[in-house]
């Protein structure tokens, strides 16, 4: 094989796990229920990627058909994950992971999150107040010195 194919071949290779590595890092470190779900879905992006370059490379097609496999399973993973998010938001009202722990077997003990502090209520900020219609506004005489068409 000539040096160009291998050095496309590296490129794809790089790339596929590049993409892998991002979907594992998202994956193991999100708590939203959709963004877990993207994350597996650049991990299957990434292997793919590498078997079509792993076939193009031996001049076999077995490598784009496990892809296209790869991408009709991933169809159906994804319309499957839809209707579990929308299922569980119903049944919870919230996207965390951490919220649906019922759903865990009877032998498994709960995760124990960190309790996050109380935030303090902020106050709402002190909007300006237009005046009412047809009342002149009281300006302070300290504002007016500097204005001599007042």
């Amino acid at each position: 094989m000539a040096d160009g194919e291998l050095e496309l071949l590296n490129g794809y290779l790089v790339v596929g796990a590049i993409l892998f590595g991002l979907g594992m890092v998202g994956f193991l470190s999100r708590r939203n229920m959709i963004t877990v779900f993207l994350a597996a879905e650049i991990m299957l992006q990434g292997i793919s990627l590498s078997l079509t370059a792993w076939g193009r490379y031996h001049n076999d097609f077995g490598g784009q058909m496990l892809a296209l496999l790869m991408i009709a399973v991933a169809a159906c993973e994804a319309a499957v994950a839809l209707a579990l998010v929308l299922m569980l938001y119903q049944r919870k009202g919230s996207l965390d992971l951490f919220l649906w722990q019922d759903l865990r077997e009877e032998s498994v003990p709960r995760h124990i999150d960190r309790e996050l502090p109380e935030a303090l209520p902020e106050e709402p900020p002190a909007w300006p107040r237009l005046t009412p219609a047809g009342l002149s506004p009281e300006i302070p005489p300290e504002q007016t010195g500097y204005r001599p068409h007042v």
